[in-house]
């Protein structure tokens, strides 16, 4: 079994983020979150679904989830 990816799906505004959502389900995204207020959905899929993923209309961005860290209080390293 592939192992899923969480993505970050950038939505176009051109219709319901909630429509798309839907569509994005039937694409194989698992566990989807709505966020309403900056355009986005996430959820996990394998990297094969990411092909389908993108074909979805109001669809214009999937990209994988990565880790971001400013690093320890006081500290030069960054992420």
């Amino acid at each position: 079994m592939a192992k899923a990816t969480t993505w970050i799906i950038t939505t176009s505004g051109d219709r319901s983020i909630h429509e798309i959502a839907k569509d994005l389900a039937a694409a194989g995204l698992a566990d989807g979150q709505v966020l309403e207020e900056i355009g986005c959905i996430t959820g996990s899929a394998g990297s094969k679904a990411a092909a389908k993923l993108r074909k979805v209309r109001g669809v214009i961005d999937v990209s994988p989830d990565v880790p971001v860290s400013v690093g320890p209080p006081h500290s030069s390293d960054t992420w």
